[in-house]
């Protein structure tokens, strides 16, 4: 059962399907640089201790966990 509602909805989709291909793919590329920042921070807040070199190895050993292998 979903009780939040999603009012606008269909503004979203109607902005979305005005937007030209390379609008679209802008927002792609947006939306995943900041999915990657926010996974980055949450792992800093849960491993403040670690140096950096070890920390990007932490963080790439994570994002290829998240790698989809269908493609």
């Amino acid at each position: 059962m979903n009780i939040k509602g999603k009012p606008n909805h269909k503004l979203y989709i109607q902005l979305l399907r005005q937007m030209s291909p390379e609008e679209k793919l802008q927002k792609v590329f947006a939306l995943s640089d900041f999915s990657r920042q926010l996974f980055m921070h949450g792992l800093r807040q849960r491993f403040p201790h670690l140096p950096e070199e070890d920390f990007r190895k932490l963080f790439l050993g994570r994002l290829e966990k998240c790698h989809n292998r269908n493609y």
